[in-house]
């Protein structure tokens, strides 16, 4: 009987100019799995790179990467995140691009996100599927052998049924996408999760919340995601009274301003 590993990863390739926000909501969450519908049930991420070389992403922070792709496993793949960058073109990231093929052959989840897309289309990994980018002058000005217009989609986010595009403003999208096809959190917490980080509005972190306390009944809801619900009103109480300290301290007009200047 063939053994079914115990443990799926969420590989992230790694590479320098890596756009650090792009995948800041989905590697978050799937790391975390902090709503995750099983408790405890977090896909852990494991960073990759062409070599053990430190990379530097384009917010400045040194990664060395915890596997090389060689090391990246069919059955151990949650999913293969490619992350936009200005490095895509070094033909040293051609092995993560053959990889990506080979996953996505063996049916495994990949998403790609801005830069990365055109890697794809340079590859010829977009002359056949469904897909999108940030947009399709982007993909024929920068990818001379692209030849997939006749399917690019002109949407948010495009999902092929085993890969995952989406452009540069994608992030939180791209995150939501992953999330609903691994199954990791229910419909419920999983809308009110991309509510609330779309828009802000508390209503949908505490609808979240409960979310959360029903699909965990044996958490009474009282007391589900307490800790999240403190230090979310703790943090409303800080900036409330530091905005109602500023207003009585700082200048109330541009005169004012001018004046105390």
């Amino acid at each position: 009987m063939k053994k079914v590993p115990s443990v799926t990863y969420a590989y992230v390739y790694v590479l320098d100019t890596l756009a650090d926000w792009e995948l800041g909501h989905v590697t978050a969450e799937l790391n975390s799995g902090q709503y995750f519908k099983r408790p405890g049930g977090r896909i852990p991420v494991r960073t990759v790179g062409a070599s053990r070389e430190p990379v530097v992403t384009k917010g400045g922070f040194t990664i060395v990467s915890d596997l090389t792709v060689d090391e990246i496993s069919a059955e151990t793949c949650a999913v293969l995140l490619l992350p936009g960058a200005d490095t895509w073109q070094d033909p040293k990231h051609r092995p993560v691009l053959d990889k990506a093929a080979e996953l996505l052959e063996r049916g495994c989840l990949v998403a790609a996100i801005c830069g990365a897309t055109a890697a794809l289309a340079e590859a010829g990994m977009l002359d056949n599927r469904p897909h999108t980018s940030n947009s399709l002058e982007f993909l024929t000005l920068f990818c001379p052998n692209y030849k997939g217009a006749p399917f690019y989609r002109d949407e948010p986010i495009v999902d092929d049924g085993r890969l995952i595009t989406t452009g540069s403003a994608g992030a939180l999208l791209l995150a939501r996408e992953v999330m609903r096809r691994l199954d990791v959190m229910s419909g419920e917490a999983l809308e009110a999760w991309y509510n609330y980080y779309s828009t802000g509005e508390a209503a949908y972190f505490y609808a979240l919340i409960e979310a959360v306390s029903d699909q965990n009944p044996q958490i009474p809801r009282e007391s589900a995601g307490s800790d999240h619900l403190a230090a979310f009103n703790a943090s409303s109480s800080r900036c409330y009274q530091s905005s109602q300290a500023l207003d009585s301290s700082q200048p109330q007009s541009a005169w004012e301003w001018k004046s105390a200047g």
